[in-house]
Parts: structure tokens; sequence; C-alpha cells
């Protein structure tokens, strides 16, 4: 696995495409988008580390936001055209106002994702009906939005908004915020629907995505550390390559852990399953915010079984009084 820095203004697919030549090999995928707009924490596996990605895309995600009070935009996000500028000062904001339309958006909740996401409406993204003119209305889904938390107090801005007329000042309140959340949560309509709450409503300017799980920020290297380490390690004497984190590693962080017998694991690399009972001997992850389940198996456990000399063998799920592997990773 590799973590990466996403600039502003780059699609996801752009990253990709860079982590490609860096690595070598076309066989590179991600465990999440981000917008071009945002910035921050991509999870990228390489090589027999893609066929890993489905079982991380489901892990909760942290990010950094500024939103922005008092316009609304056509994306809900500043690349987009404002379509109201309602305008919103300080003075329109007692703290206790603000805390109770933030603490409405946290918790489960159901969440209309943006019209301009990649959600597919009759198997055409939802983000390509808009450009080409059509009004989408997407249904509600489940959420959870475990913090929505200021990080500072309210700011006073103004913005060039032509609406009603061109070049006009329109006074605004920027806010910035944490918001950690569930796989699926849209932190633009997070953004609309506190505008919304507020009565002036909002959009977003800024984001940028700290967390994945169990993977933060602060370990992950920019495009251009990526190259140079590149570039370094081919004038060395014994080039290793782009440096990774081993899916021993990734797995023990993200997953319940199973130490299995010799049999045991002799058995999994062929793919033969266990009994469910061995999972009663797994060790939870240390880090409280690994997946417990994934979209790779939707609504079960998954646990990382490992070989007594500590290499990764299978990710396992239970199934009725078996135990069987969904993804083996060191075959016979």
């Amino acid at each position: 696995m590799l973590l990466v820095d996403k600039p502003r203004g780059l699609t996801s697919h752009d990253v990709v495409g860079a982590t490609r030549r860096l690595a070598a090999t076309r066989k590179v995928g991600h465990a999440g988008t981000l917008d071009p707009m945002a910035t921050g924490l991509l999870v990228l596996g390489v090589g027999r580390a893609t066929r890993f990605l489905t079982y991380l895309v489901g892990a909760d995600k942290t990010y950094e936001a500024t939103v922005r009070l008092g316009v609304e935009t056509t994306t809900e996000d500043a690349e987009g055209e404002p379509v109201s500028a309602h305008g919103c000062r300080i003075d329109d904001l007692p703290t206790d106002r603000l805390q109770a339309a933030l603490a409405g958006l946290t918790g489960p909740i159901q969440q209309v994702p943006s019209a301009v996401s990649a959600i597919k409406v009759d198997g055409v993204r939802a983000y390509k009906r808009v450009r080409d003119g059509q009004e989408i209305e997407l249904e509600a889904r489940p959420v959870t939005v475990h913090e929505l938390r200021l990080t500072g107090g309210p700011r006073q801005a103004s913005a060039d908004v032509a609406v009603p007329t061109p070049g006009d000042r329109t006074e605004v309140v920027d806010l910035d915020v944490v918001v950690s959340c569930s796989s699926g949560t849209y932190v633009r309509a997070l953004a609309r629907d506190l505008g919304r709450a507020l009565g002036c409503g909002a959009h977003l300017t800024a984001l940028r995505r700290t967390g994945v799980g169990p993977f933060d920020i602060g370990e992950a290297g920019t495009l251009t550390d990526l190259s140079r380490q590149v570039q370094d390690d081919a004038a060395s004497t014994r080039p290793c390559g782009l440096t990774t984190i081993p899916l021993e590693e990734v797995a023990r962080r993200c997953f319940a852990q199973l130490s299995l017998t010799e049999a045991e694991a002799r058995g999994l690399r062929f793919g033969q399953p266990l009994d469910a009972a061995a999972l009663e001997r797994a060790q939870a992850p240390a880090d409280d915010s690994a997946p417990a389940t994934s979209k790779g198996t939707p609504g079960r456990r998954v646990v990382a079984g490992f070989a007594p000399e500590g290499r990764l063998v299978a990710l396992l799920t239970p199934q009725g009084p078996r135990a069987r592997p969904v993804l083996v990773l060191d075959p016979a």
C-alpha cells in the first residue's frame, strides 16, 4: 500500500497514473477518490495490493473543511456557479444557534448526496447528467457523522457574487470544521445542509482529507517526495523501487488478527475454510478507527489470518459454521 498527499487541481486518476509510472506497473488502484478541488490522503494499492482495496474503501474518513455561509453554488463547492446569495454576518450566528445546527447534522443521519456526485443514475454518473443540463434528485441514504466540530471562530469575509448583479459584494461567514464520518458521506452535502439549517445557504471552499481508517495524512508523501525517492533509489547500488507499506502491516492495522497453526495456514493456502470457532481467537486491531466490516463483505466481520512465521495468508469472514477465505494472499 502507498499513502499519497494529493495536491489541489489533480484528479485521483491523475495521481494513480503518476504512481503507475513511479512504481513501473499498471496495477495501481485507490481506496476512495478525492475531488480535484480537494487535497489530502489517498490510499493506493500497488501490485497484488490492489486486490486488498475493496476491503478498505468502507473505512471511516476524517476531513478538515471550510464552509462559506451566505452563498449557494451549483456544485455545492467553490468550483460551481453561484445560484443564490442571501449573505451572512457573524451577528446572525449566535453560538447556541450555530451549535444546534452542527449537532443536527451529527450522528446517524439521512443525507441526500450532491447532485454532482459520481453516483450512477440509470447507468450514467450524476455529475455527467448535471453537466448535460438535466435536473437530478438523488435519494437520501443513511450515513454517520461521528464528529462535526468548529476548529476556530466564525470569520467575516466578503465575496464577488454574480447574483443578482455581476460584481456585487456579498457579506459571507467562513467556518473551519473537522468532520469524521462513515464512508459514503459527502462533506459538500454537509456544507449545503448546514447552510439550509441556518437559512442562509452555504458551500464548501476547501477540503482536505486527513485520515482513512487507521491511516493518517502525516504518513503520506507528495508526488514530488515519491518521485525524489524513486530517483534516489535508482541511483543507489541496490535499487528496490518505490517504498510501500507491506500488506502484513496494513492487515495488522486494519483487521482483527488470527494466529494460525501450520495446519490451518496450509489449508487456507489451498482455499479451504476453517471452523468458525477459530475466529474467536482473533485479537482486535490496536486502532479503533480500523474498518470492522468492508464493502467487500458488507455486514460481515473480516479477520486477517497470519501463519506462524508472520506471513499474511488470507482474509477470512464467517459464513455459517465456517470461516471462509475471501482473499488468499499467500497461496500454495
